[in-house]
């Protein structure tokens, strides 16, 4: 049975309730997080509840759990779903809470409605370039509002291009803006392989800050063996790489095979590939 938490209780999953009159039902007015804990340890907490901690200051959500707070919790709450398996996600959601009516402009005195609960992920990929799981991707001009920068609750955006990979067979889509210039991925950060290189788009309101992301920068730069740089990438560069990845916490480091119905590079996982997953794999858990 999967126990989930809610404004201060441990419940099972199904027994959760909210409001119709809350905030993130009503507007997508809220932050979410998605962190993994393999064995139970986490992927990058401290950042992950940063990030969550900056996306509620950003739109004005006053919630009073320090880091050491969620960790806490967060524990207790893969402790409580460890029959679930020993790899899990847990989904935390931050919403502006139940109003007494529906209104646009933000309430005051309401308190913010604390939602989490764990669910089990699948084991990490192999670092063997022979026995990966390659993705197909495609690529559509990036509609979505100009703030990818919050992680919001409101993802409809997101949702709708997802979609449009999905139904076309794809495992994921490629975003790009009015100047052919790579943003990220409907659900995951992008990056890019030229001549041993690594690259991905710059930071900025157009992408997620993402935590897996920050993890392989920073590992990548500790290492030194393998040059990593952040700059404007064009979707020409995009189709004329070597490799590309697509990266989140669900998926850590996924190598894209194929683009829009063509291969990338060889059609092969590649070489760089598995040497940065490997870093990526040796340091995860000191973030």
């Amino acid at each position: 049975m999967s126990i989930a938490y809610l404004n201060g209780s441990f419940l099972p999953l199904e027994e959760a309730r909210i409001s119709p009159l809350d905030r993130g039902f009503l507007f997508g007015d809220g932050i979410y997080e998605v962190i993994p804990y393999y064995g139970g340890k986490p992927v990058g907490l401290a950042p992950h509840m940063q990030r969550m901690a900056d996306g509620l200051a950003a739109i004005e959500i006053k919630c009073n759990k320090s880091i050491e707070d969620w960790r806490v919790l967060l524990d207790d709450l893969i402790a409580k779903n460890a029959d679930q398996g020993a790899n899990l996600g847990v989904y935390i959601h931050v919403s502006r809470g139940a109003d007494t009516k529906r209104y646009h402009a933000y309430p005051e005195n309401v308190e913010p409605t604390i939602f989490a609960f764990a669910f089990p992920i699948k084991d990490p990929e192999p670092v063997d370039r022979t026995k990966a799981h390659g993705y197909a991707v495609s690529s559509t001009q990036d509609l979505r509002w100009k703030r990818c920068n919050i992680k919001s609750t409101a993802l409809l955006g997101n949702v709708m291009h997802y979609q449009q990979g999905h139904a076309s067979g794809h495992g994921e889509i490629l975003l790009y803006n009015e100047n052919n210039e790579l943003t990220e991925a409907s659900s995951s950060n992008a990056f890019i392989v030229k001549d041993g290189k690594v690259i991905t788009p710059i930071q900025d309101h157009q992408n997620l800050p993402g935590i897996t992301r920050r993890i392989i920068i920073d590992s990548l730069k500790a290492d030194g063996s393998i040059p990593v740089e952040e700059r404007t990438v064009t979707m020409d560069e995009v189709r004329n790489a070597d490799e590309i990845w697509i990266t989140s916490s669900s998926k850590e480091i996924a190598p894209v095979i194929e683009l829009d119905g063509k291969p990338v590079g060889n059609g092969e996982i590649g070489q760089v590939w598995e040497n940065a997953f490997r870093i990526y794999t040796e340091r995860k858990f000191d973030f």
